[in-house]
Formats: C-alpha cells, structure tokens, sequence
C-alpha cells in the first residue's frame, strides 16, 4: 500500500508565483490515502473529550467533515464571508497571498463546547489564528487543533498558542 504523503502533489506558481502550493485532491482521490491521512489526523484526539469539529472553508471543510465523522463528533464550518444565513461572528485575517474574513453562525454551539480546530494546512498561521480567535469570540473552549500539513519553514506554530496541541499529520 502506497503512503498517503507520497500522493501529495506540489504545484509550482499556483495561486501566484513564488507559492509552491500542496495539492492534496490526488490524496482525496485514492481511497486508502484518504483513509491513511485521515487515520493520521484522527490518531492524536482519540480518546479527547471534544464536542465538535470547527473546519476551515474550502479544503479543511473535507477533512473536518471526514474526521468529525470518525471522531463521532459534530461539524462546524468556519467559512468565507458572506456565505452562512444566520447571525454570524467574524474574524478578519492575513494569509501569505491577501486577507480574508472567516464567520461561524452565532448559535452554532453552545459556550463551553470542547472543539478541535481543522484545516488541510499550516502555512504563515494566519488562517488558524483567526479559527481559534473565532472560536473562543464564539465561547467555545478549544482544545487543540489538526492539520494534514504543516509547512515549518513558514513559521505558522508561532503564531499559534502554544499552551494548546497543534497536530500535524505530515510536515513538509
């Protein structure tokens, strides 16, 4: 069986030049690769007391949904502005190529809710720092966050508390 890590495929210049972006769809394709790199993101909450999975739109939303549903746990989306038709919290934030806006519905859970952060990746953190800064608005208690994979050479766990667990299936 082939390791999930090796179906992770780099584009060059994609969104804009100088990103290399991790392309993970051929990963999402292959069913033992799915399962494999959910397994990984799963491994390290099993048996943590957590309520919901709160994922980042667009490709967090599949690994949340998937890892939600292995966990036995709710899902929340934490989507783009502008998208969720209910009362909403916000939160603004810097990624490496702009800035962009995350929201989750007002009554999405209850305050006190154990959550698990998701996302597909850990890149500058700006994206991950505002999930947590939009889940603690929203008066839930996070109790760590997952990420297929983490780019260390740019510096994203900085930017994350490090008094909670940052997981990362594979770091590249």
């Amino acid at each position: 069986m082939q390791d999930w890590r090796e179906l992770v495929r780099d584009v060059p210049g994609f969104p804009r030049e100088g990103v290399v972006f991790k392309d993970i769809t051929p990963v999402l394709a292959d069913a033992d690769g799915f399962n494999g790199a959910l397994e990984a993101m799963a491994m390290p909450w099993r048996g943590v007391v957590l309520d919901a999975v709160f994922a980042i739109e667009s490709r967090g939303f599949i690994l949340g949904a998937a890892l939600a549903r292995a966990l036995g746990l709710g899902f929340v989306p934490l989507r783009k502005t502008g998208k969720l038709p209910g009362a909403t919290h916000g939160q603004d934030y810097d990624l490496e190529y702009g800035s962009a806006r995350l929201e989750i519905h007002a009554d999405a859970v209850p305050p006190g809710a154990r959550v698990l952060l998701v996302d597909d990746i850990l890149a500058s953190g700006g994206t991950l720092a505002a999930a947590l800064a939009l889940a603690r608005a929203q008066g839930a208690h996070v109790v760590g966050a997952g990420v297929l994979i983490e780019l260390p050479a740019l510096g994203g766990r900085e930017r994350w508390d490090a008094s909670l667990p940052l997981e990362a299936a594979m770091r590249a």
